[in-house]
């Protein structure tokens, strides 16, 4: 990788390596219980992701694999048991749900301080009140791998395309909360090139390929990518134009390998950070 190209895979080993070493002498190891209702693909794909990664750090975990007919009850109850477990610490359902499930019902059914993906209504609360919640994991992984290329984020003109509650709005909070000046831009933002080339820091998180191009960037911008697309070739490709954009910038993530492995690495992150609530520092 050319030195500008932020490593998201890399970074996110040494989470999980840093992750590792502070648990070894713990008598008990932090819980994660990841459900998973339906046959989505994809799902499937992060979950044994998930699955994977708690084996390598050492964490307990179970994964509950239900039928796609699952009814909204069962699957509340589910959480309910999980909620009271003590073996877990950490839940989180895989979405999307099937359409006969209310999601914002069963993502609030989740105890706030077991919420390891930050979704609750108090955990998203207490981030805009810049009150220690359990922080959505792809947000704060964009963060870690801004902080990690040693740039300071204070000060700096930050843009975020893309306004949705899992990665733009908590974004913009994250960012604020570092002493960056933000915009937010949506689809109904006018003239979108104008805003991106002020950015110093630039978040895409539209979910359109290759959207950002090379004439919508500042000199020397740091780029961070959430973007997961198939370009016209089916290839995995992000919201920017990754081969032109990159000449320009002084760091880019790539896509794949950049902010997907950051936002399990905080998923892992959050699970041992709820243990240590939940059992007062692992004593």
């Amino acid at each position: 990788m050319t030195s500008n190209i932020i490593d998201g895979k890399k970074i996110a080993q040494e989470i999980r390596d840093e992750i590792k070493n502070k648990i070894k002498d713990f008598k008990q190891k932090p819980g994660l219980a990841v459900v998973l209702v339906g046959e989505d693909e994809a799902s499937k794909i992060y979950v044994k992701n998930k699955e994977k990664d708690c084996q390598e750090i050492g964490f307990y975990s179970e994964v509950h694999r239900l039928p796609e007919k699952t009814t909204e009850n069962e699957l509340l109850d589910l959480i309910n048991n999980l909620n009271n477990s003590k073996k877990i610490h950490g839940i989180i359902v895989q979405l999307p749900l099937p359409d006969h499930i209310k999601e914002e019902l069963v993502i609030n059914s989740i105890l706030p301080e077991k919420d390891v993906d930050g979704f609750t209504y108090i955990n998203a609360g207490k981030l805009l009140t810049g009150n220690n919640g359990l922080l959505p994991c792809t947000p704060a992984g964009c963060i870690e791998l801004i902080k990690r290329t040693g740039i300071d984020i204070k000060g700096k003109e930050a843009v975020i395309v893309g306004r949705s509650n899992i990665v733009g709005k908590p974004m913009a909070i994250l960012l604020m909360q570092n002493h960056a000046t933000i915009t937010v831009c949506h689809s109904k933002t006018k003239d979108l090139k104008e805003v991106t080339k002020r950015a110093d820091i630039l978040v895409a998180a539209i979910g359109r390929a290759k959207m950002i191009t090379a004439e919508m960037v500042k000199d020397n911008a740091i780029i961070i990518d959430v973007g997961m697309n198939k370009d016209e070739q089916g290839k995995l490709c992000g919201d920017v134009d990754f081969d032109n954009v990159k000449e320009k910038v002084s760091f880019i993530t790539p896509v794949p390998g950049g902010v997907g492995p950051m936002t399990r690495a905080m998923l892992m992150k959050n699970t041992l950070e709820a243990f240590l609530l939940q059992t007062n520092g692992g004593k």
